[in-house]
C-alpha cells in the first residue's frame, strides 16, 4: 500500500511532537496514576473526574497530535483528529455528564485483563519500542494514539457499571490502525494494540459487564 509518507516521515512527527510539547509528558503520566489511585480508592466525585481525563487526552490526542502534528504528512489525520474529538466528548457526555461509566478495580477476569493493560500502555510499551530500535524523542510515548488507546480499554475494563457501546466504536476502530502500524511502518510495538482492541472489547461486549445501549 502507497503511503504519502515515508517512515522517517512519521518518526519524525514523534520527534517534532515530543520537542515541542516536553515536559507536558510527565503530566500525562502524574493524570495516568491519578486515574489508577481514583479506581483503587473510590469516592463519589473519582469517576467524574477519571472520566474528564480520559476525555482530556482523547480531545488533546485530536487536536495536539492529529490535527497540529501528524496532519503535515498525512491529511488523513484531519478526520483521525475530529473522531479523537468526538470520543473525548463522548466520555464527558456519558462519563460526567451522564455518569454511566463508572470504575472500580475488580480482581475477575475484566479486571486483570485492565491492569495488564493499563501496565503494557504506561511502561511495556515504550519499553518494546526501544528495543525495536524507536528512541526517544523519535518514539510513541504516553498521551499519543496508541498507547494512550490500550490505557483505555484497561480502564475501561475497571468499569463498574455497563459501558455504553457507543463508548467502544471509535478506541475499536483505532486499534485495527495498529495492525496496519504494526505490519506497513513497523511499529512492532502496535500489534499489542490489535490484540488489546479485540480482547477488551470482546470482554465489554460479551463478559460480564455486557454493554448498554446508547440511548438516555
Amino acid at each position: 500500500m502507497k503511503l504519502p509518507f515515508t517512515v522517517e516521515q512519521f518518526l519524525g512527527v514523534f520527534k517534532t511532537y515530543n520537542e515541542s510539547i516536553f515536559p507536558l509528558q510527565m503530566l500525562f503520566y502524574l493524570l495516568a496514576g491519578a486515574i489508577v489511585f481514583l479506581s483503587v480508592k473510590t469516592s463519589v466525585w473519582s469517576d467524574k473526574v477519571i472520566n474528564s481525563i480520559l476525555a482530556f487526552f482523547w480531545v488533546w490526542m485530536g487536536i495536539a497530535y492529529h490535527i497540529l502534528f501528524f496532519s503535515t504528512i498525512n491529511k488523513a489525520a484531519y478526520l483521525f483528529g475530529i473522531l479523537f474529538i468526538i470520543q473525548g466528548l463522548l466520555f464527558f457526555y456519558y462519563g460526567v455528564l451522564k455518569q454511566r461509566i463508572r470504575y472500580k478495580v475488580k480482581q475477575n477476569k475484566p479486571g486483570m485483563m485492565g491492569t495488564t493493560l493499563v501496565i503494557f500502555a504506561l511502561i511495556i510499551y515504550p519499553a518494546l519500542g526501544y528495543l525495536f530500535g524507536h528512541v526517544y524523542p523519535s518514539t510513541p510515548v504516553f498521551g499519543v494514539p496508541c498507547p494512550t488507546t490500550i490505557f483505555s480499554f484497561g480502564i475501561l475494563l475497571w468499569s463498574d457499571k455497563k459501558v455504553p457501546v457507543i463508548i467502544l466504536i471509535i478506541p475499536f476502530s483505532w486499534s485495527l490502525v495498529g495492525f496496519f502500524a504494526a505490519t506497513v511502518l513497523g511499529m512492532r510495538e502496535d500489534f499489542a494494540l490489535v490484540l488489546a482492541g479485540l480482547l477488551a472489547t470482546a470482554l465489554l461486549l460479551f463478559g460480564k459487564q455486557g454493554v448498554q445501549t446508547a440511548k438516555g
